[in-house]
Parts: structure tokens; sequence; C-alpha cells
């Protein structure tokens, strides 16, 4: 799929899934588009877990009851120091390297037929994070910063209106 039309159809699934296993090769695809984003000062600082086995599937998936991690196929698991390091000046950009992984993996999802949804905040609430974690084995220091539920959509739904380019963008200044 050409890649602005990948961007423009790109949306936060929060749908049910075809009962279709997703193959080895196109969740390895999807992570390496992750592993190509860019991180500050090129401290690759984002680490990630894949997960297709049913058995951590059930044990994350009943921790939330949106039918999109009710019926997920796999999981993207984004995973971060809970105490980063400085990097440049004092400053840390792990933050905006899973960002920039999350958001080139949810392009590739897309590009691939898959449907997804980040899931950020509701990590944050109730040590979910954590408990998840826990499942992981994920070394201390580490915590899961952002989810991807994903799997072919049962049914597409129509994205979401974008506001127009002149009401968030403008030449040369602010308007």
């Amino acid at each position: 799929m050409d890649l602005f039309k990948t961007i423009s159809k790109r949306y936060s699934y929060r749908g049910g899934f075809k009962n279709k296993k997703i193959p080895k090769k196109d969740l390895k695809k999807i992570v390496q588009a992750g592993l190509d984003a860019p991180s500050g000062k090129n401290e690759q600082t984002t680490t990630f877990v894949i997960i297709d086995d049913k058995k951590f599937m059930k044990k994350i998936s009943t921790m939330h009851a949106m039918k999109a991690m009710q019926e997920a196929k796999a999981m993207i698991v984004c995973i971060v120091d809970k105490r980063p390091q400085p990097v440049y000046e004092g400053f840390s950009f792990q933050i905006e390297d899973c960002s920039a992984a999350a958001e080139n993996m949810l392009l590739a999802i897309t590009a691939l037929g898959y449907a997804s949804v980040w899931i950020d905040g509701w990590l944050k609430l109730e040590e979910r994070a954590e408990k998840i974690g826990k499942i992981l084995n994920l070394p201390k220091g580490k915590v899961v910063r952002v989810l991807l539920p994903m799997g072919e959509p049962s049914q597409y739904l129509p994205r979401k209106q974008k506001k127009s380019f002149k009401e968030r963008a403008w030449f040369n200044k602010h308007m």
C-alpha cells in the first residue's frame, strides 16, 4: 500500500477481529518497522515483546473490556526504562522513541491489512503496566509503555474526520 494512502487509512480500531492467526513473518515485519523508527541520539531505547501465544494473550486480554483487547490475535508490547538515563543535555527521549516506534508499527499494521489501537493511558492505572510486566517477565527497571492489540478487523469502520489543514497548520508563523 502507498505510504500516504496507509497514513490516511490508519485509525484506532477498537472493534472485534476475525478468527485468523497473524503469521510470524507479518509480526516480524511490523516490529521491524518499530525497530527502524528514529530515536534520540540513536539510543534505540524501546524494546518489544510480541505476544501470539493464547496463554499469554488470555492473561492480558482479560484485564480490559475493549473488544479489540478481548479478540486480539497478537499484541505488541513496547517497553522502556522506568528511570531513563539522560542522553543529551540532561534529557532522555525514550517517550519520543517509543512513540515513533509505535506509529511506525501502526502504519505497518495498516499496510498489511490488519488493525490496532494504541493503548497507553489505561496501562498507567491500577498498576496494569506492572502487572503485564510480571506476566512477561520484564527485567527490573523496565516498564510497559504502549500496548498494540491487533488482528484482521471483523468490520471496517469509518475513520473519524480530522480537522482541516488550515485549522492546524500554517506557513512561517502561527495564526
